[in-house]
């Protein structure tokens, strides 16, 4: 027989609780393609601060679609473009392209030629690693055990 306890939570505190972490989450609104924008490959957004967006817009040699909200811009990514990928801080990786709604709906800053509206995430995440000195995962030395040093 199963008895209560003092630190056991009932139904109705649990269900309070979980409204309550709602509440201080953020909204999310996903970020809306152009469109005639194939996205055969789904879609998610890599986000930075405007000022470091701007210098990153200067060292890419080709984009996609990248949004400004007021405080980030975004970049669409193929979805699963942080597979092997530690995206440097202050990055933000947004799955499915859900980004925070803010003061300002995100709108377009830059649609490129074309129906693919991706921007390569290689490139991006080389150029975002440059301009946060961040080596990139696949530089870092490996960490063995000693086990594998044997």
């Amino acid at each position: 027989m199963h008895t209560m306890t003092a630190r056991s939570l009932g139904l109705n505190v649990l269900v309070g609780l979980s409204r309550a972490r709602r509440v201080t989450e953020p909204p999310l609104v996903r970020l809306k393609v152009p469109d005639g924008m194939s996205t055969t490959l789904g879609t998610d957004a890599v986000g930075v601060p405007e000022e470091l967006g701007r210098r990153v817009m200067a060292r890419l040699p080709r984009m996609g679609c990248v949004y400004a909200d007021g405080g980030r811009w975004w970049w669409i990514v193929p979805t699963g473009s942080d597979i092997a990928l530690e995206w440097p801080a202050p990055a933000l990786y947004a799955p499915g392209a859900l980004v925070p709604d803010t003061h300002r709906h995100p709108h377009l800053l830059h649609r490129p030629d074309g129906v693919a509206p991706y921007t390569p995430p290689i490139p991006l995440y080389v150029a975002l690693c440059r301009l946060t000195d961040t080596v990139p995962a696949w530089s870092r030395p490996v960490k063995t055990t000693r086990q594998d040093a044997g």
